[in-house]
């Protein structure tokens, strides 16, 4: 088979992308950090009381929310709040942060976050429990 050639439907050989961009070990990679980001979510709701999910499958989905809206939909927001992060110095990111935590708790059933301050903070919290964690559990490249 050619570099140029694809093939479809197995994950280490994505649909019209060749073949050796996408490895088994990028999407175990990925898989990883998935599961990371849902043991985080637990932890900070064992953290914060005001922050509440019902079930590991709840945190599986709710991570993999959390990633698909922190990819599509915070650059466009960060775009679009260019001027008022700008004159906040950056700390407007944080409040874009816990809002789209706070948005991601409200829309998914069984994914419960008390109020903006709680998305605030949760969103603070989870990220540094996830940067640890892939950090202990991931290899470095270097």
């Amino acid at each position: 088979m050619q570099p140029w050639e694809t093939v479809t439907g197995r994950c280490d050989s994505p649909v019209s992308m060749p073949l050796s961009t996408v490895s088994r070990e990028d999407c175990m990679k990925l898989l990883l950090v998935w599961l990371i980001n849902a043991v985080s979510l637990l932890v900070v709701t064992h953290l914060m009381p005001s922050i509440v999910i019902s079930s590991f499958s709840t945190a599986l989905i709710a991570a993999l929310v959390l990633g698909l809206v922190n990819t599509v939909i915070r650059p466009l927001l960060v775009l679009l709040t260019l001027p008022v992060t700008l004159l906040t110095l950056g700390l407007f990111i944080f409040v874009i942060n816990g809002m789209l935590f706070w948005f991601v708790g409200s829309s998914i059933p069984g994914f419960i976050v008390h109020g903006f301050w709680a998305g605030f903070w949760g969103a603070m919290v989870y990220s540094v429990i996830s940067w640890m964690l892939a950090a202990i559990l991931l290899p470095s490249k270097g």
